[in-house]
Formats: C-alpha cells, sequence, structure tokens
C-alpha cells in the first residue's frame, strides 16, 4: 500500500478528509509532490508529508476567513505576506505614503509576516489549491524558480516594469522572469563588492585604488601579511559568498540557462583553487571563524581588526553597523578585482521577489501600488533609506537622498553609491532553476568544506563528486 492510499478520502481515520472537493483538492496536489509508484516514504520523509498536508489544509480553507475586502473607512483591503520584519516597516511606510499620494484610490495593507519556510510551504500550496493566497507576497530567490513551474500562478508585471526598464539593473528583472514575462520585482541589486579595512591597508603601505586585478590582490595580500601579521581575506566554508560571486564574474555558474548542472566545470575548478591557494599556497587569506560571514565568531573576529577585507553584496552593510561597531570610519567599498583588464566586477546575490497572486481581486490596484513601492524613484529611495539596500533603479543612486547622513554614511563614507554607479553595467546575476535551493545546500555544506576547511578533497575532486550526484 502507497504512503498516499491512506490519504484517500474517508478511507484511514488519521488522515481522512470530510470534504470531497477538499480532499480530492490534497490529493492531487500531493500527488504532484509524491512521484507514483514509490510506496511507503521514509520516516523522515513521512513527516515532512505530514506538516505539509497540514499547510495545506490550512491554506484551502484560509480563503474561508478572508478579510473584507473594503474596510468601513472606504479604503480597499489588501493582504501582502513576508517573511522578513524589516520588509514589514518598508511596506508600512509605503502604504501611509500611498494613501497621502492617491486619496482617490486608498489601501488597507493587511500585512502578515511568518516564518521563512512556513511562508513559501504557504504561499506555494496556496497556489497550487487556488485558494487562500494573499493578493501580494514576497518570494526569495532561492525559492522563486518554485513558483515558475509550469504555468505561473503569478500575474505578470511587463506593464509596469517597461516604462521604467531603461532606469533598472537589467539582470535583476530577469531573475525573477520566464520566457520574457517578468512575474517579481526585486528589493536590491545585491552587487557584490569588496569592504577594506582602510587601516590595515594603510598600515602596510596598500592603496586599495590600485587593486585592479585578483592578481594585484594577491600580490597587496603579502604586503599585509608581511607588514601587518595579518590575513588580506577570508574564505567561506559554510557559504557560497566567497565563490559563487567569482564565477558569475567570468561568465560561469551553478547552472546553464537551460537549469543543467555545469558545477563542474573549467573555470568553476580554477576559481576553487584560487580560494584554496589563498591560503595554503600564497598564505594572505585563512578559513573564515565560524565558517561563514553570518557567524558570531566571524562578527567577533572581524571586529578586532582580524583581515583586511571581505567579499559581500553591498546589503551586507547592516551586518557591519549592527554586529561589527568598533570598524565604524574604518571599512572602505571598491568594486571586486577583475580576473583579467576590462572584466567584470561584481555580481548580483540574493534577493527577494514581490509578486502579485493571480487570486487577487484587485491585480490592478496590486500591481499599481507594487510599481509604486519598489519601482517609482521614491519608492527606490526609501529602500536605502528604511532598508540599507542598493536599489535596483540605478538612475537615484546619484540622488542627494543617497548621501544624505544615516547610519551607513556615517559608517562607510558617503562614496557607497560612486561604487555601484562604476560598476552598474558589470552586474551579472546567477542562471536560477530548479536545483538552485539544493546546488547551494551541497555547495555551502559539502564542497567548500572539503576543498577549503579539510582538504581531504582537491577543489576538482569536490566540484565533480557533488555535481555527478546533482545530475542523477
Amino acid at each position: 500500500m502507497s504512503f498516499l492510499s491512506g490519504l484517500e478520502p474517508g478511507i484511514h481515520p488519521r488522515f481522512a478528509f470530510p470534504f470531497g472537493h477538499w480532499g480530492a483538492e490534497c490529493l492531487k496536489i500531493l500527488r504532484e509532490l509524491i512521484p507514483e509508484g514509490k510506496g511507503e516514504p521514509p520516516v523522515r520523509k513521512r513527516v515532512g508529508l505530514l506538516s505539509i498536508i497540514a499547510l495545506l489544509w490550512t491554506a484551502l480553507f484560509a480563503g474561508c476567513s478572508s478579510a473584507a475586502e473594503t474596510s468601513s473607512d472606504g479604503k480597499t483591503t489588501l493582504t501582502l505576506w513576508t517573511f522578513a520584519s524589516q520588509h514589514v516597516e518598508f511596506y508600512e511606510e509605503m502604504a501611509k505614503e500611498w494613501n497621502r499620494r492617491h486619496p482617490d484610490k486608498p489601501i488597507d495593507l493587511q500585512i502578515e509576516m511568518y516564518p521563512y519556510n512556513e511562508m513559501h510551504n504557504k504561499l506555494l500550496l496556496s497556489l497550487y489549491s487556488k485558494v487562500g493566497a494573499p493578493d501580494i507576497a514576497d518570494i526569495e530567490i532561492g525559492k522563486f524558480a518554485n513558483y515558475l513551474k509550469g504555468e505561473p500562478q503569478l500575474v505578470p508585471l511587463n506593464d509596469i516594469v517597461d516604462p521604467v526598464k531603461d532606469r533598472i539593473v537589467q539582470s535583476r528583472i530577469d531573475i525573477y522572469s520566464k520566457d520574457g514575462t517578468v512575474y517579481g520585482i526585486g528589493f536590491h541589486v545585491g552587487a557584490t563588492v569588496i569592504f577594506y579595512n582602510k587601516e590595515i591597508l594603510d598600515q602596510a603601505g596598500v592603496d586599495p585604488d590600485q587593486i585592479k586585478t585578483w592578481n594585484d590582490f594577491v600580490a597587496a595580500g603579502k604586503k599585509v601579511k608581511s607588514k601587518t601579521g595579518k590575513p588580506m581575506i577570508t574564505i567561506d566554508v559554510t557559504e557560497f559568498f566567497a565563490f559563487w560571486p567569482l564565477i558569475i564574474q567570468q561568465g560561469s555558474d551553478y547552472l546553464d540557462e537551460n537549469g543543467e548542472v555545469i558545477l563542474d566545470n573549467k573555470i568553476n575548478v580554477e576559481t576553487l583553487t584560487f580560494l584554496h591557494d589563498l591560503i595554503y599556497k600564497h598564505q594572505i587569506a585563512i578559513p573564515t571563524p565560524g565558517g561563514g560571514h553570518h557567524a558570531e565568531e566571524y562578527y567577533g573576529f572581524m571586529n578586532r581588526g582580524g583581515a583586511a577585507s571581505v567579499i559581500m553584496p553591498m546589503w551586507y552593510m547592516g551586518r557591519f553597523t549592527d554586529f561589527m561597531p568598533d570598524l565604524k570610519g574604518k571599512m572602505i567599498i571598491r568594486p571586486l578585482p577583475a580576473w583579467e583588464e576590462g572584466g567584470l566586477r561584481s555580481a548580483g546575490m540574493g534577493g527577494t521577489g514581490t509578486v502579485v497572486t493571480n487570486q487577487s481581486k484587485h491585480p490592478e490596484l496590486a500591481k499599481e501600488f507594487l510599481s509604486f513601492a519598489k519601482l517609482s524613484k521614491e519608492g527606490n529611495i526609501k529602500i536605502w533609506e528604511i532598508l540599507g539596500f542598493d536599489p535596483i533603479r540605478w538612475d537615484v543612486w546619484d540622488e542627494p537622498e543617497m548621501k544624505a547622513d544615516n547610519k551607513y554614511t556615517e559608517y562607510f563614507g558617503k562614496g557607497i553609491f560612486d561604487t555601484l554607479l562604476e560598476v552598474k553595467d558589470e552586474i551579472n546575476s546567477p542562471n536560477l532553476g530548479e536545483k538552485t535551493p539544493l546546488v547551494n545546500g551541497v555547495v555551502g555544506s559539502n564542497v567548500l568544506y572539503h576543498a577549503i576547511k579539510t582538504r581531504d578533497k582537491t577543489p576538482a575532486e569536490a566540484l565533480r563528486e557533488a555535481a555527478a550526484r546533482l545530475r542523477q
């Protein structure tokens, strides 16, 4: 007997669905999630599936108690789901501003925040079941491909993107698109940069603006190590931020444009070997304390002036201001070194695509609000002021508001967006596919650890073995 046979309505007392329509809908969705003929799943998977059933049941009936479409003061109700408290603050501010500017069509924006996995599962199941989804939702970039399978249950957004398309970093639109149709709008470019501790570089007599290529970086690192005894950089062994951007710089990726695994190609092997050699051959780097640049051990190490630089996206500025306060006034932001003269000097990492679901009863109003919040000049400036993100509209990067005093300009200086303007045409983004979340997990938990930390596999072996498993 298969696991699903126990879920037929009325057959299995533990999982019987008393309502025929909803039971049939549950089974239809679950059969898409569980391959036919696989029999009884392992206990671990059964527990996971029961969690899915619980979420599905909630999603199927969520519409029964949905808020009224119009509130008592004449505002149209729009529901929005997110997984980030920072985003809540931003949306609340933009809803107030919308109502101030559009008294003829005010909204009552009802925001619901859920834990990361719960929200994404709940949204996916609501869209599968065609009931219970919000008007608007945030979808993290690593999950976005799941919502583009088959016929997306999302509203196309080309009509709000096209009027400002020439002022947006194109790659940050492409990542939320399918077959030329845009389904999501991002918060930020996520431009990968290099954060330098200028105090350490000054002690070593190194001018960061003369570091043009990775060869220059190695030479500078040797001076830093010789003069200060400190490593030039730390290399992730549990996260992918020191590896993924560097292969994208060179036109490579984990997956090709068709979603096929190319993790073990020549560029990727050479890049991982380069990172390995920074530690063990050139001796100017160390594995990141704590494993990655979001570890408490790393924050403490870096806050004490532990290393001269770190590779991370622009949005990492908030980690410095929040967790490494002693470096205020010491850190500067520069483009990544290029692999060769004239090569790309950045890559877009991370992101959240905001969507309008096809269950919205007010899709045009939802799109108008989304456009105002995330595509207008006002909205993009607010993204910087409230969230500290590098907004996707590059034409605001030289606006006076971007240099106004705030905790980021006080920490890093007022030239933050000068660096971004310098590389705005060099910010490629990853190819995202169904396997992207899986590959990220394998790279972070396996490849980097074995190739960089334990060294029980060469970079080529670690990538080749991981790629072979991912292709199965």
